[in-house]
């Protein structure tokens, strides 16, 4: 499937639907359990989407439809949502995800890209030059292997509680 824009903001959009119809109304154990040492809770899952948000997608975008020269990106602190999410909860946060979320789609709506536009091409700090399409197909995938990662650490919390049917689930393993 190559990328389509409509198809991409049919994805984008539902995300923040989504994560607030699973995790909503959940209680603290299912938001803040993790798989492990060095493994993010839905919490922090949410947190990190939000950070893309703020400094990842549409501000990269930007630099590569810049006039400017210098197309390469700011590198992304994947992990500045320990710090950034201290003090919220999870209504906060889903509530501030789904808020700029739509702002962001308003945004890339409004820039009316071309074809040509799509082939434009930045400098990622490890990746090197990607094209805007790559870009923002990108920003899809990151949203579905997100909500697979919350799906799969939620479904890890009753991992030994599933006894024989383990063998059944293949998320759980």
């Amino acid at each position: 499937m190559t990328y389509q824009f409509t198809e991409a903001l049919e994805v984008l959009a539902q995300t923040p639907k989504t994560l607030k119809s699973l995790l909503g109304q959940l209680s603290d154990p299912w938001i803040y359990n993790n798989e492990g040492d060095k493994t993010w809770s839905p919490y922090d899952i949410v947190g990190h989407l939000i950070h893309g948000e703020k400094t990842d997608w549409i501000p990269r975008a930007k630099i590569i439809l810049s006039p400017s020269e210098n197309k390469t990106f700011v590198p992304f602190d994947r992990f500045a949502q320990f710090e950034n999410s201290k003090g919220k909860t999870i209504s906060q946060l889903l509530d501030e995800f789904e808020t700029l979320r739509a702002n962001n789609l308003n945004t890339l709506k409004q820039l009316n890209l071309t074809t040509k536009q799509l082939d434009l091409k930045g400098i990622h700090p490890e990746l090197g030059e990607v094209t805007l399409s790559q870009l923002l197909a990108t920003w899809v995938t990151h949203d579905l292997a997100h909500l697979a990662q919350i799906s799969r650490v939620m479904a890890k919390q009753y991992k030994n509680e599933v006894g024989p049917w383990s063998a059944y689930i293949p998320i759980l393993n």
